[in-house]
């Protein structure tokens, strides 16, 4: 069986919804997990914010707002009348419950279930887009099978005993609809994999059932060599390891969630990237295959913080830098890039919700510095690290303003940290000296 991810714009339209319905019916059976409807998670992000903030009229607003564009898609989108019934009683209760939410006391638990509508809304209208066909569909709810554990990490047992249940209760399906993103944990409250995190809900259901293969669609034809939206001439990359699209998600490319290949590269399950609006074209595939060495990709992200910290007195004493981890991991923020020299070391966060605090532990044992408005732009590829041409690299990058670079870690990634305000021009000089000269650094 097949597993097929739709992303926000894939459902966003009609028009699209119809590309979808036309790509999934070959007559084959199918999980089908698809995300909100574009658009529809940023105003329930709003709402929440709204409603937090006690903005209540204004909530109320979006909510209306949000509801009349719901009331548009459903007659649209479906011309069965018993079904457009159906579709609308569903959409009202869905508003309904928004609408209840803003008159009751905020919470983390008040978000979740706010922003886990937008999923429910567009799954049941899609069923019901396929049933005026007479597809052979079934509606599978993901809070039914999907369920994290304390460690916020995907309940696997769980998750297999009970989607596989479902399954063959309704063996008779041809295609299987389910939510992306959303789920319980494990006082049965509704969560969520966080942002993007349907292409992970995708590959944890393909590893829950062995599929044959998971595919992730978007508006884009898979892995660029750079960031499309940045650079010009960019191409898709036909190959990928699981190691270099696991290191292209995490530093920046927007194409895939960060943690979608980790439930699938140990049982070797594909994963394949395809184009919603061209389907015919290749894509990528993603696999436990190496296909070539030298550098294949550039990537890039934002929202980087650089701490720098000195101490001539103490950095080679013992137990030293295991302090300093030891603050983070109390802040539970993780790190990107470490660098050291003789006297000090610099290190990167992307997240900087208690960096506060973090710096002022760090100045009881340490001077400290911190630049923000920083990013991480990645080079990515199989064994960059040895291959006989990547010196090359550091006589180009004389033309780049470089904070850090981390090179060694991994094999497959080189990493430069450079001011936000600069990433655009590195981008687009590395893609001319990578990827556009005659005597091009990269290789297969």
């Amino acid at each position: 069986m097949l597993v097929l991810k739709f992303g926000g714009t894939s459902v966003g339209s009609v028009e699209n919804m119809t590309r979808v319905k036309n790509i999934i019916n070959d007559g084959e059976k199918k999980v089908v997990v698809l995300s909100a409807m574009s658009g529809t998670t940023n105003a329930l992000v709003t709402i929440s914010e709204f409603i937090k903030n006690g903005e209540l009229e204004q909530a109320v607003l979006k909510i209306e707002v949000l509801h009349d564009s719901y009331k548009k898609t459903v007659s649209s989108l479906i011309s069965n009348p018993f079904l457009v019934i159906e579709a609308k009683a569903y959409v009202n209760t869905i508003f309904s419950g928004l609408r209840a939410l803003s008159n009751t006391p905020y919470s983390v638990l008040s978000y979740n279930k706010i922003v886990a509508q937008g999923e429910l809304l567009s799954t049941f209208l899609f069923s019901r887009f396929l049933f005026q066909d007479h597809k052979k569909v079934a509606l599978l709810p993901a809070l039914d099978f999907m369920r994290i554990d304390d460690n916020n990490e995907p309940d696997m047992a769980y998750i297999k005993q009970n989607l596989n249940r479902m399954l063959n209760e309704v063996a008779d399906a041809d295609i299987y609809i389910t939510q992306g993103f959303i789920c319980l944990d494990t006082e049965e409250r509704i969560s969520n994999l966080q942002r993007g995190g349907s292409d992970y809900t995708a590959t944890i259901i393909g590893a829950a059932i062995g599929a044959q293969e998971v595919q992730i669609w978007t508006d884009i034809d898979g892995f660029h060599n750079n960031d499309p939206r940045f650079v010009e001439k960019t191409k898709a990359i036909s190959n990928l390891s699981f190691d270099e699209a696991a290191e292209l998600a995490y530093f920046g490319a927007k194409v895939l969630h960060p943690q979608t290949v980790m439930p699938v590269r140990e049982l070797n399950i594909p994963v394949r990237l395809k184009n919603t609006l061209s389907p015919d074209s290749f894509g990528t595939l993603i696999t436990n295959q190496i296909h070539g060495e030298g550098i294949k990709a550039i990537a890039a992200k934002d929202g980087i913080t650089a701490i720098k910290i000195k101490s001539a007195r103490m950095l080679q004493a013992y137990g030293f830098l295991k302090k300093v981890f030891e603050i983070f991991e109390t802040y539970q923020t993780s790190i990107d890039m470490v660098t050291t020299s003789e006297i000090a070391v610099s290190l990167t966060i992307d997240n900087d919700t208690h960096l506060e605090a973090i710096v002022e532990a760090l100045k009881k044992v340490a001077h400290v510095e911190v630049d923000d408005f920083m990013s991480i732009v990645c080079l990515v590829g199989n064994n960059i690290i040895y291959h006989q041409d990547t010196p090359q690299l550091f006589q180009i990058l004389q033309d780049v303003n470089v904070r850090m670079i981390a090179y060694g870690g991994s094999n497959n990634n080189i990493s430069l940290l450079v001011n936000t305000s600069d990433k655009q021009e590195t981008l687009r000089k590395l893609q001319r000296y990578v990827f556009e000269n005659s005597d091009r650094l990269v290789f297969s």
